[in-house]
């Protein structure tokens, strides 16, 4: 039983310190426009970068794309925390904000950010077939802009349906309410357009994973959008849409949404090998 016993301290000994051998890089303010698209303007170059943090020496590893917060007028790029030390590569993506630029402007920044990714993230030893997509609030409403409207990143030649999964934390799936704003729209009254999530349900998207806060806590009515895209999805034909409400948690539902991110991207991960 004493071999037994420090066999099984040899095996965890040797996992933990294959573990402790990740090595992770951060490379901070990376460019995902042409050059030629900063000259002169400073508040581009402020906002339109991103920071990639990968695991060193590690061969086509997967990619989780994060888009902050902020209601399409404030917040800034971060790296979460939770996604950090997993064995994934976490990208953040800075892009411009509303009234500086037209809220759609922001969508068009979360596309080109998604197209320099999955065009470069091979030289740094990325899989781009494993990209997934997630963000919180107006970042999960870009996340889903960008993947179910194909438009905006065919402009790159960037297939949406190549995306591993798309993973948006309370995002706003009617048109988002700063761009209603901007068309002099109340707040509180409800628009589906081309600037809505719900606007390009389709059969054929990548797998779709839609998590929000308490419908009595959450935003507005931040669940039954959720809901609805998730019962047009699966009408439509979708495969893989599911809804996740997490019970006691009001829009500010990050922390607890976090594993529930990795757990999908561990589902499907398993499902392709």
């Amino acid at each position: 039983m004493r071999h037994f016993f420090a066999t099984l301290l040899i095996i965890f000994t040797g996992f933990t310190t294959t573990a402790q051998k990740t090595e992770y890089v951060t490379q901070n303010t990376i460019r995902y426009y042409p050059e030629s698209s900063y000259k002169n303007d400073t508040y581009a170059a402020e906002r339109c970068v991103l920071d990639i943090y990968y695991p060193k020496g590690i061969k086509n590893f997967s990619t989780i794309i994060w888009f902050h917060g902020g209601g399409l007028t404030e917040g800034s790029r971060y790296i979460p925390d939770a996604l950090k030390d997993k064995g994934y590569c976490i990208v953040a993506i800075g892009y411009r904000l509303s009234p500086k630029v037209k809220g759609t402007t922001c969508i068009e920044d979360a596309a080109a950010a998604i197209a320099w990714i999955y065009k470069n993230i091979a030289t740094y030893g990325g899989d781009p077939s494993l990209i997934f997509v997630s963000g919180h609030s107006a970042g999960g409403y870009l996340a889903m802009m960008t993947v179910l409207n194909k438009t905006y990143l065919s402009k790159y030649s960037v297939d949406a349906d190549k995306i591993a999964g798309l993973i948006p934390f309370s995002g706003q799936c009617i048109t988002h309410f700063t761009i209603r704003k901007e068309k002099g729209i109340p707040e509180k009254q409800p628009v589906v357009d081309e600037f809505a999530p719900l606007y390009h349900v389709r059969p054929d998207a990548p797998p779709l994973l839609l998590i929000t806060g308490d419908r009595e806590l959450e935003m507005l009515g931040r669940y039954e959008e959720n809901a609805y895209l998730a019962r047009m999805m699966k009408i439509a034909g979708h495969k893989d849409t599911r809804l996740l409400e997490l019970d006691g948690y009001g829009h500010n539902m990050e922390a607890p949404a976090f594993p529930l991110l990795l757990k999908e991207v561990k589902r499907i991960l398993d499902t392709k090998k």
